[in-house]
């Protein structure tokens, strides 16, 4: 892959993060105050036996890669490997659609619009937001640092409760859907925990941005790590071929996030996890009084109740969940039975 940028940096985009910026910023969302308390912890274990190992991939990790019209695994024509010089130089076509996908800019885009010159596509306001180059060139230069104030514990420290999680996960392959600017894909890159890892999002200037960072750090360039422009509720990948599936701060953003975790779910191995975080939209401890103006600030944004994602992870087939929660921050964990 070329170590610069190709000239179409400056595309619109879009990527499913939460917008915190300094509160007198005109593009933050009104603040959700919750009282301090500790992270609590809940499990619930479904009466299904998990499996005694989860299988990994043992490919180069391109066979799981599928068309996102018709979920056929795509013909790849290019030098093998998953890491951003080898996509970079591949072109990848479905033999049923006869539709052809390229990484003519630093990422695979493997949208359902993906090539199309006259029809545009209308998406949710919040959806608009992240594809702004201003807010991926912002998101880890101060917007994502404000979730603090909301309970998220910090970045290396969700990196850490998310691996324990992924532990039956490991040596296979990740997807960080929504990745944003790649915040934790280089996390999990680095970690050399995964055979593979594909940090994913909608928003063609995150993508970049998560690229610039990347091209800062020969190793991560070398890394088994690709960039892939989907839409998180059409998943490009066959069913049953990913390990572990990470959606940090993102499903609060996500226009539908009942398709986007069926999809997960379909994506997922037999044993493979999800993990994810977001913001809650109030806690059992939110005093009833307070709860209806929490209600009307929400209004944009998919934040749920504790109960509501796990009624979601739950009705998508997803057992084994378990959370933890500190103010409006979860991290929630299912896994794939």
């Amino acid at each position: 892959m070329a170590t610069t940028a190709p000239s179409s940096l400056h595309q619109t985009f879009l990527s499913p993060k939460h917008p915190r910026l300094h509160h007198n910023s005109h593009l933050s969302p009104p603040r959700l105050r919750f009282h301090s308390l500790p992270i609590r912890a809940t499990t619930i274990t479904l009466q299904q036996e998990q499996s005694s190992s989860t299988q990994k991939s043992q490919s180069s990790g391109i066979e799981f890669l599928s068309c996102p019209v018709c979920y056929e695994p795509l013909i790849r024509k290019g030098p093998t490997g998953l890491n951003l010089e080898a996509i970079y130089r591949s072109g990848f076509k479905c033999r049923k659609c006869d539709k052809s996908y390229s990484s003519k800019d630093i990422y695979l885009d493997l949208t359902v619009t993906a090539g199309l010159k006259q029809y545009v596509e209308v998406n949710p306001a919040r959806t608009e937001l992240f594809r702004s180059p201003l807010v991926s060139f912002l998101y880890e230069r101060g917007w994502r640092q404000n979730f603090s104030s909301s309970g998220f514990p910090g970045p290396d420290e969700e990196f850490k409760m998310a691996q324990d999680y992924f532990k039956p996960s490991e040596g296979g392959l990740l997807v960080d859907v929504s990745c944003g600017s790649g915040l934790f894909s280089r996390k999990f890159a680095k970690s050399g925990s995964y055979s593979g890892v594909v940090a994913l999002d909608f928003s063609e200037n995150m993508l970049r941005q998560c690229y610039d960072f990347l091209k800062r750090d020969a190793t991560l360039m070398a890394t088994n790590l690709a960039l892939v422009r989907a839409d998180v509720s059409r998943l490009p990948f066959a069913s049953g071929s990913v390990d572990a599936v990470h959606a940090g701060a993102a499903l609060h953003c996500w226009p539908s996030p009942s398709n986007a975790v069926a999809e997960i779910t379909r994506v997922l191995r037999n044993g493979g996890v999800f993990v994810g975080t977001t913001f809650l939209r109030y806690t059992p401890t939110t005093p009833w009084y307070i709860r209806p103006f929490r209600e009307r600030i929400a209004q944009g944004y998919s934040y749920l109740t504790e109960e509501e994602i796990r009624d979601l992870c739950t009705s998508c087939g997803l057992t084994n969940y378990s959370s933890k929660v500190q103010q409006s921050f979860i991290m929630f964990s299912a896994q794939k039975p």
